[in-house]
């Protein structure tokens, strides 16, 4: 493990905050991240918003709007169906 650096460390935040590194590079932010405060505060940000996007996603949208969506899928989809065919 070495100290990557915080260049390095920001640019891959967010495959590390998602668990999309090798166990190497992980290994080496996460030693970066411990011992810099300023690439630390960007990961607790980075967890923040990750936490509340997945309960922001674990909600379901009221029945109404899913219904206007849903419609609006069909309409563009049933358009496109047609101008593919002319």
């Amino acid at each position: 493990m070495k100290d990557c650096g915080c260049e390095k460390a920001r640019a891959e935040l967010e495959e590390y905050l998602h668990n999309e590194l090798c166990s190497e590079d992980a290994a080496d932010i996460r030693m970066h991240v411990d011992n810099c405060a300023d690439c630390s505060s960007e990961l607790r940000v980075g967890i923040t918003i990750t936490e509340v996007v997945q309960r922001a996603c674990r909600e379901n949208a009221p029945e109404e709007l899913r219904a206007i969506v849903l419609t609006r899928i069909r309409e563009v989809q049933s358009h496109r169906v047609i101008a593919e065919g002319l």
